[in-house]
């Protein structure tokens, strides 16, 4: 049994009794399951903070055209730059940086997750305002074409984790490529210089 198979123990005092008398409460057990749940958490937690900004915002009044389309193009970039965070550890391992198939499968979760939440972030058509954005107008004039290209990044996450998880380097590093492939194919199409 390694450490990741051990039982953890959460510990809580519930009074003002000194620390060395404080009694487990949860046990729990870290696993594949735990690492995927803390993904979930970790794009729970983004989704209720963007709600608490937008309750802040309702409070403020109603927002404009202008700001809305302002803060879906933030919305976007966000996104984006949480993706590339997550896909840099893979992308090193691609220019020689040391191979490690557990960060590869982490990095590649997460790549799902954004991936997921592509489609979302790009309903709000931005096309008539004076917006700073790369987004080209075809997203939403050729969206089946934009669509399918998300298909295909979240299709090659899956499979860069599905190689990960075999600890197959070469089969990883070529699944990484096809994530990288993806991500370039999507920015000639749909994306400004």
């Amino acid at each position: 049994m390694n450490s990741t198979d051990a039982p953890q123990a959460v510990y809580c005092r519930l009074s003002h009794a000194p620390a060395s008398q404080a009694k487990p409460v949860v046990n729990i057990r870290v696993t594949e399951e735990t690492t995927m749940n803390r993904i979930a958490l970790m794009a729970l937690a983004a989704l209720g903070s963007a709600a608490v900004i937008s309750v802040a915002i309702a409070q403020r009044g109603p927002q404009t055209p202008e700001q809305q389309a302002e803060q879906a193009v933030k919305t976007r970039q966000g996104l984006f730059e949480v993706q590339g965070f997550a896909f840099g550890p893979v992308g090193a391992m691609l220019k020689d940086a040391p191979f490690d198939a557990a960060v590869v499968q982490k990095e590649a979760a997460r790549v799902q997750v954004t991936a997921g939440m592509i489609a979302e972030v790009f309903q709000f058509d931005t096309r008539k305002f004076q917006v700073s954005t790369k987004a080209k107008e075809t997203i939403w004039s050729n969206k089946s074409d934009f669509d399918k290209k998300i298909t295909d990044l979240q299709t090659a996450a899956a499979d860069l984790a599905a190689a990960a998880a075999k600890s197959d380097r070469a089969a990883t590093l070529k699944a990484a490529g096809a994530v990288g492939g993806a991500c370039k194919s999507c920015h000639e199409d749909f994306r400004d210089k």
